[in-house]
């Protein structure tokens, strides 16, 4: 930025250009200004444009202090995530991140550490001192800790039960996704389906050992008991020397993608082919599941379309969708399940069993 020198002083910074500035470059009132800014509505696209345009060649960022003593609004989301790269919690983050900047929104992330369970209620209180419109708990670990937070600062989760926090994700459920991964294995005629479950403490993981037990319940069934991995391709290897070693094993639902491949590298190294000897589903339908050896039959997360839909809702309790908020999809009850060539009918069964197109 220019600087002017006074005579026998020290450079002074010039004056940043404000909203007045803007104001008179667009033509046209500073209350116009204030409503672009703040993505309020009853402002035409020609005259926003018109704005946005005077304020990105004066180079105008709005003062967010400011904004937040005049409209109440900060403007800004916090969100409470895990610091992983683990596939799942990294792209919820992902499509949460696009979805709130499409709406005008800034997000502020506080990360947690996994094992430390003071790291979300210290993250709650670090995004409160920043300054937020409302909170969402995207951290998926339950460390059975109480979540504490200010009564003017909302707070949501996404998908984990929070006291006092709504669901955004409540119609996105990982029981109902695995209960319908393990009723395709029923149905394609295996008495019992084994699991590879993630982590106990991990909510999602808990959601699918709960799906899994009730596809078998619904049946009539008594399920194995399941073998908890911890997300990795190792702990599935490790998981299915151990189930392996029972020959009644003919098929298996992984609580993710990850943990199949592992399991799939076990059943190769015990010699029992996929699908003809062990069928083997995932879950999450992670970019490099389709070209697994067989391509592996798993569960779709639709990540930015639940984001898009939760987020929605957390704007219109907040007082009305910005204007430039994405639309949601339109809701569709089309199955998650991704039929690929890892699953098939148990070889005692085969030639009883209707074919069906496998992508």
């Amino acid at each position: 930025m220019p600087l002017t020198t006074p005579p026998g002083g020290t450079p002074a910074r010039r004056r940043p250009p404000g909203m007045t500035d803007v104001a008179r470059l667009a033509g046209v009132s500073q209350k116009t200004v204030s409503r672009v800014v703040n993505n309020e509505r009853y402002v035409s696209a020609e005259v926003r444009e018109k704005v946005r345009s005077a304020a990105r060649e004066l180079g105008f960022r709005p003062n967010t202090a400011a904004r937040a003593l005049i409209t109440g609004r900060f403007g800004r989301i916090g969100v409470v995530a895990l610091g992983t790269a683990l596939w799942g919690p990294a792209s919820l983050q992902v499509a949460l991140e696009r979805a709130t900047r499409a709406a005008g929104i800034a997000v502020v992330v506080a990360h947690t550490v996994e094992g430390e369970p003071d790291s979300v209620g210290e993250a709650v209180e670090w995004l409160l001192d920043q300054g937020v419109d409302a909170i969402i708990i995207a951290d998926p670990v339950d460390e059975g800790v109480e979540v504490r937070s200010d009564p003017a600062v909302p707070l949501y989760s996404l998908g984990r039960s929070v006291p006092e926090a709504e669901n955004l994700l409540a119609g996105a459920s990982n029981a109902e996704s695995m209960r319908e991964a393990v009723e395709h294995l029923l149905d394609l005629g295996h008495e019992r389906v084994w699991h590879i479950a993630g982590p106990a403490t991990w909510y999602p993981a808990c959601d699918r050992v709960e799906g899994w037990r009730a596809a078998h319940e619904a049946r009539g069934i008594e399920p194995p008991p399941p073998v908890e991995g911890d997300w990795t391709p190792a702990s599935g290897y490790a998981a299915g020397q151990r189930i392996l070693r029972d020959p009644a094993v003919t098929a298996v639902a992984c609580a993710n993608d990850d943990m199949a491949l592992g399991f799939i590298r076990a059943c190769t190294e015990a010699g029992l082919a996929v699908p003809d000897r062990v069928s083997v589903t995932g879950f999450d339908d992670i970019p490099a599941a389709a070209y697994f050896t067989p391509p592996l039959t798993t569960v779709c997360q639709r990540f930015e379309a639940d984001v898009i839909r939760g987020l929605g809702i957390l704007l219109r309790r907040l007082g009305g969708a910005p204007t430039g908020a994405p639309e949601p999809p339109p809701h569709t009850d089309t199955p998650r399940l991704v039929v690929r060539r890892s699953t098939a009918p148990p070889a005692n069964r085969r030639n009883e069993a209707p074919g069906k197109d496998a992508r």
